[in-house]
């Protein structure tokens, strides 16, 4: 499985690469899905790139730019990468940096592989099931996989403000959310709020930055697979709203729960 987790870390990497590019010419090429959310030109590279690599693994690959394979097929699926080629679109053309290339890989319906990339900064997240999870820098014009590997730091890292934090969604901040946060501040006083967009959430719990990242709106199975690797290989949990349990991969309904990340 090691194997899969540089095949996954070069993709993201070559992927971010391809995304960078687009991102400083400016041009975008905007078009709306159906569901009324922005699709770029970007999306479409990074997609074709990660597909490029993850096929030769024999691995099938559910993607939200792929095509929507029938669960009737996808059922029989005990293992499959679950692809996000960028997270966090309208991040992207709003040009804040904050969206990412999630990738993760599934077992049994569990993540066990997790690699997220922040193209804009160049910071690199990896989990493996067995190693835990990792952060490190990265240039994307002159990167060596096994290296960057071998140089990165174990999450969670230990933070000194002890503030309790709570990081939410910088696009959809629900009535939900906000009772959330205010339940907190009786519990705990002083609470610190940041607002962060795409698979940045997960991540901050994972690094130790934020205490828990409450998600009282809709996602989707790619949004959010990578991001749970990397929180439970770190030893934190998402947990499905209605089942209070871990939240299961490959569903028929790809739509999640809400969640809780703690």
């Amino acid at each position: 499985m090691y194997n899969l987790l540089k095949i996954a870390t070069q993709a993201a990497l070559e992927a971010g690469k391809a995304i960078m590019e687009i991102y400083n010419s400016g041009e975008f090429e905007i078009e709306i899905k159906g569901d009324n959310s922005p699709l770029t030109r970007a999306d479409k590279a990074s997609h074709n790139v990660i597909m490029s690599l993850l096929t030769k693994t024999k691995i099938p690959v559910l993607s939200e730019e792929g095509i929507q394979i029938p669960y009737a097929e996808r059922s029989n699926w005990n293992r499959l990468w679950i692809v996000d080629p960028i997270d966090g679109t309208k991040e992207f053309i709003k040009r804040n940096g904050e969206f990412t290339v999630n990738i993760a890989l599934i077992e049994g319906q569990r993540p066990v592989i997790g690699v997220i990339l922040v193209p804009a900064t160049g910071i690199l997240y990896f989990s493996h099931i067995e190693m835990g999870a990792y952060k490190v820098a990265v240039d994307l014009e002159n990167f060596n996989v096994q290296t960057l590997i071998s140089n990165a730091q174990k999450l969670p890292f230990q933070r000194e403000d002890k503030t309790f934090t709570i990081v939410a969604s910088r696009s959809h901040m629900s009535n939900e959310t906000e009772n959330f946060v205010n339940e907190m501040r009786k519990i705990h006083g002083l609470v610190n709020l940041i607002s962060k967009g795409s698979s940045l959430k997960l991540c901050m719990v994972a690094e130790g930055k934020a205490d828990c990242y409450p998600r009282y709106a809709p996602t989707m199975e790619w949004d959010t697979a990578a991001g749970q690797a990397i929180c439970e290989h770190a030893g934190f949990k998402v947990i499905d709203y209605l089942t209070k349990k871990s939240m299961l991969y490959n569903r028929k309904n790809l739509l999640n729960n809400w969640f809780t990340v703690k």
